[in-house]
Protein backbone atom coordinates (compact mmCIF):
# COMPACT_ATOMS: atom_id res chain seq x y z
CA UNK A 1 0.00 0.00 0.00
CA UNK A 2 1.28 3.45 -0.86
CA UNK A 3 2.22 5.73 2.02
CA UNK A 4 -0.29 8.35 0.79
CA UNK A 5 -3.15 5.83 0.90
CA UNK A 6 -2.07 4.57 4.30
CA UNK A 7 -2.08 8.15 5.65
CA UNK A 8 -5.52 8.83 4.18
CA UNK A 9 -6.94 5.70 5.81
CA UNK A 10 -5.29 6.51 9.14
CA UNK A 11 -6.59 10.09 9.25
CA UNK A 12 -9.97 9.03 7.89
CA UNK A 13 -10.46 6.54 10.73
CA UNK A 14 -9.32 9.12 13.30
CA UNK A 15 -11.74 11.62 11.77
CA UNK A 16 -14.62 9.14 12.12
CA UNK A 17 -13.73 8.40 15.76
CA UNK A 18 -13.38 12.09 16.69
CA UNK A 19 -16.57 12.96 14.81
CA UNK A 20 -18.50 10.26 16.65
CA UNK A 21 -17.17 11.37 20.04
CA UNK A 22 -17.90 15.02 19.28
CA UNK A 23 -21.42 14.14 18.12
CA UNK A 24 -22.08 12.25 21.37
CA UNK A 25 -20.74 15.10 23.51
CA UNK A 26 -22.93 17.65 21.74
CA UNK A 27 -25.95 15.34 21.76
CA UNK A 28 -25.82 14.55 25.48
CA UNK A 29 -24.81 18.05 26.59
CA UNK A 30 -27.05 20.22 24.45
CA UNK A 31 -29.13 17.94 22.25
CA UNK A 32 -31.38 16.56 24.97
CA UNK A 33 -30.21 12.98 24.61
CA UNK A 34 -30.37 10.80 27.70
CA UNK A 35 -29.43 7.30 28.73
CA UNK A 36 -31.96 4.61 29.55
CA UNK A 37 -31.20 4.94 33.27
CA UNK A 38 -31.84 8.69 33.24
CA UNK A 39 -35.06 8.22 31.29
CA UNK A 40 -36.28 5.61 33.77
CA UNK A 41 -35.49 7.92 36.71
CA UNK A 42 -37.40 10.76 35.07
CA UNK A 43 -40.38 8.48 34.43
CA UNK A 44 -40.36 7.26 38.04
CA UNK A 45 -40.25 10.85 39.33
CA UNK A 46 -43.18 11.77 37.09
CA UNK A 47 -45.22 8.83 38.38
CA UNK A 48 -44.50 9.76 42.01
CA UNK A 49 -45.41 13.41 41.35
CA UNK A 50 -48.71 12.52 39.69
CA UNK A 51 -49.62 10.01 42.40
CA UNK A 52 -48.70 12.54 45.10
CA UNK A 53 -51.10 15.03 43.51
CA UNK A 54 -53.85 12.39 43.56
CA UNK A 55 -52.97 11.66 47.20
CA UNK A 56 -53.34 15.33 48.12
CA UNK A 57 -56.69 15.51 46.33
CA UNK A 58 -57.94 12.39 48.10
CA UNK A 59 -56.80 13.80 51.45
CA UNK A 60 -58.57 17.10 50.81
CA UNK A 61 -61.81 15.27 49.92
CA UNK A 62 -62.04 13.88 53.44
CA UNK A 63 -64.96 15.46 55.34
CA UNK A 64 -62.70 16.42 58.27
CA UNK A 65 -59.68 17.39 56.19
CA UNK A 66 -59.14 20.63 58.15
CA UNK A 67 -58.57 18.77 61.42
CA UNK A 68 -56.50 16.10 59.64
CA UNK A 69 -54.34 18.80 58.06
CA UNK A 70 -53.82 20.40 61.45
CA UNK A 71 -52.94 17.01 62.94
CA UNK A 72 -50.46 16.41 60.11
CA UNK A 73 -48.87 19.79 60.82
CA UNK A 74 -48.43 18.86 64.47
CA UNK A 75 -46.84 15.53 63.57
CA UNK A 76 -43.03 15.45 63.54
CA UNK A 77 -41.46 15.83 60.12
CA UNK A 78 -40.10 12.31 59.88
CA UNK A 79 -43.44 10.69 60.83
CA UNK A 80 -45.65 12.56 58.37
CA UNK A 81 -45.33 9.91 55.69
CA UNK A 82 -46.47 7.29 58.24
CA UNK A 83 -49.53 9.47 58.94
CA UNK A 84 -50.35 9.46 55.21
CA UNK A 85 -49.76 5.70 54.95
CA UNK A 86 -52.06 4.98 57.91
CA UNK A 87 -54.80 7.00 56.26
CA UNK A 88 -54.32 5.04 53.03
CA UNK A 89 -54.28 8.16 50.85
CA UNK A 90 -51.00 7.17 49.21
CA UNK A 91 -52.45 4.01 47.66
CA UNK A 92 -53.95 4.46 44.23
CA UNK A 93 -57.27 2.78 43.47
CA UNK A 94 -56.62 -0.87 42.69
CA UNK A 95 -53.18 -0.95 44.30
CA UNK A 96 -52.38 -3.18 47.25
CA UNK A 97 -49.22 -1.29 48.07
CA UNK A 98 -48.32 2.33 47.35
CA UNK A 99 -45.29 3.27 45.27
CA UNK A 100 -42.17 4.27 47.14
CA UNK A 101 -41.97 7.99 47.88
CA UNK A 102 -45.63 8.84 47.28
CA UNK A 103 -46.47 9.30 50.98
CA UNK A 104 -43.48 11.58 51.54
CA UNK A 105 -44.26 13.68 48.45
CA UNK A 106 -47.94 13.82 49.46
CA UNK A 107 -47.04 15.00 52.97
CA UNK A 108 -44.77 17.68 51.48
CA UNK A 109 -47.60 18.87 49.22
CA UNK A 110 -50.03 19.00 52.11
CA UNK A 111 -47.56 20.95 54.21
CA UNK A 112 -47.32 23.51 51.43
CA UNK A 113 -51.11 23.83 51.55
CA UNK A 114 -50.93 24.28 55.30
CA UNK A 115 -48.28 26.99 55.01
CA UNK A 116 -50.40 28.87 52.43
CA UNK A 117 -53.23 29.23 54.92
Amino acid sequence: MKPETQGKIKYGIWGLICGAVLTMIIGFAWGGWSTLGTSNEMADEAVVASQAAICVARFMKEPDHESLLKELGETSTWKRDDFIKKGGWDKMPGQEKANYGVADACASGLMELLSDK
